[in-house]
């Protein structure tokens, strides 16, 4: 089994910046790729930021400069830095991970909880 744990949301002006984390727990034997979406009511859930384990990135054309993603694989855990934040940024983020899995490499994909980022005007 593996779950996912973010946490790192809130209420900030525009402006700001805010860092999210998600943290993979479980049977986890390597992570493929981890990221972040965003969601807001009665829209789709769209791609922000992803990263493989290798390090490529890929970027929402909307926060590309203002939003950094990182891992720390030794903790098998996704940074999103959000900075310059935007009311237009205000939603639920969600983590998402692609796993292989402890113990025979079985592949494992889902979601975190989602984590409320509010921007005020």
């Amino acid at each position: 089994q593996v779950k996912l744990v973010e946490s790192g949301g809130g209420l900030v002006q525009a402006g700001g910046s805010l860092t999210l984390s998600c943290a993979a727990s479980g049977s986890i034997f390597s992570i493929y790729a981890m990221g972040w979406y965003r969601q807001t009511p009665g829209k789709d859930r769209d791609l922000v930021a992803d990263i493989t384990h290798g390090g490529n990135t890929n970027y929402a054309d909307s926060v590309k400069g203002r939003f950094t993603i990182s891992t720390d694989n030794a903790k098998n855990t996704v940074y999103l830095q959000m900075n310059s934040l935007k009311p237009e940024d205000t939603a639920v983020y969600y983590c998402n991970a692609e796993i292989n899995t402890a113990p025979n490499g079985a592949t494992w994909w889902g979601w975190g909880q989602g984590t409320q980022v509010t921007v005020s005007s």
